[in-house]
Order: C-alpha cells, then sequence, then structure tokens
C-alpha cells in the first residue's frame, strides 16, 4: 500500500516492490494514472503472498476496506525506512 502526497492511499500488487516504487515515483513513467498527479508516494505497507493469485485476493479484501482499517493496519506493521 502507498500513501499518496495528497493523503490518499493506493493498493496494489507487484513483484518487485522497489521498481513498483520507483515507477510510481515518475522514475521510468509506467506508474498507475492514479499516483501520477499524486507524487510523491511512499511505501506504507507491504506483504507477501504465495502466488498471484492469493496476492490478487489480498489486494482485493484490502480495496474493501474503509480508511480507517486501512490506516490501521499500515500502523499494524511500521516499515522501517
Amino acid at each position: 500500500m502507498l500513501h499518496c502526497a495528497d493523503g490518499t492511499l493506493y493498493t496494489g500488487i507487484t513483484t518487485d516492490v522497489a521498481r513498483r516504487l520507483a515507477e510510481h515515483n515518475g522514475e521510468s513513467g509506467q506508474g498507475a494514472r492514479y499516483t501520477r498527479s499524486r507524487r510523491p508516494v511512499e511505501l506504507a505497507y507491504i506483504e507477501a503472498a504465495a502466488n498471484r493469485a492469493e496476492a490478487a485476493r489480498r489486494e482485493a479484501a484490502i480495496k474493501r476496506l474503509d480508511r480507517a482499517r486501512k490506516l490501521a493496519l499500515c500502523a499494524s506493521r511500521r516499515l522501517t525506512r
């Protein structure tokens, strides 16, 4: 999950977190349309999955959460920066 400069949250899946974060921040021009106008973005939450199908199911479940629950999820696993 990414925290955008405007305070919103973006959820997605990837096999390479560092590369995808760089893309979302405009380093290669391939970031999501949503994050292009909300830069810079920073990593707020990360979770591993066994395979792409499981990752897609978890992504969908996270997207269904309300903002308060998403923020609580981010707070439950503070990332070291």
